[in-house]
């Protein structure tokens, strides 16, 4: 008589690396998005602002304030290190030597979750305290984006410190 070993795969970690790949998607269209704060005749965005005067549009850089050269570094940092995870996991899971990277990685995740909450509380903070805008306006599609990359890589972490490896019973 002879038993067999059925194991249950998880695919915990293959999931938190797709977040990963997700967030870091949402992370660089975030950056290069031209509409993080809109109005009807006003768009500002991490790397420059335009107003339109007489059918007009007048753009100028926004790397002179000290607090959006603050929100863009603190968002590159975090889109930078969600690579180094990204890349750390992707090469860790293809290999299938993983489990020693997975605190490693959610660490990492973990701090670029810091860095862009950071960031993106930071921008409508100071952007109100600026008093750039004292018409109605709106925190557009960029500026969600920003949230939604931050979303997904605290799933990522999360899903990386899982210990499914503890829990998988045999089944006979």
């Amino acid at each position: 008589m002879s038993t067999d070993q059925v194991s249950v795969f998880r695919p915990f970690k293959l999931i938190a690396l797709f977040c990963v790949f997700i967030a870091l998607a949402l992370n660089v269209v975030a950056v290069l998005s031209p509409a993080w704060v809109t109005s009807d005749l006003y768009s500002l965005s991490l790397w420059e602002v335009c107003k339109q005067v007489q059918d007009v549009w007048y753009c100028l850089s926004t790397l002179r304030t000290d607090w959006q050269v603050a929100t863009l570094v603190l968002i590159l940092a975090g889109a930078t290190i969600t690579l180094i995870a990204f890349l750390v996991s992707l090469i860790a899971f293809c290999r299938g030597a993983y489990r020693q990277s997975y605190r490693i990685i959610a660490i990492l995740l973990f701090a670029a979750v810091v860095l862009q909450v950071c960031a993106l509380i930071l921008y409508p903070i100071k952007f109100i305290d600026s008093n750039m805008l004292k018409t109605y306006h709106e925190f557009n599609w960029g500026y969600g984006l920003g949230w939604g990359a931050a979303i997904f890589m605290l799933g990522g972490a999360i899903l990386f410190c899982l210990r499914t490896d503890l829990y998988e019973d045999p089944y006979y």
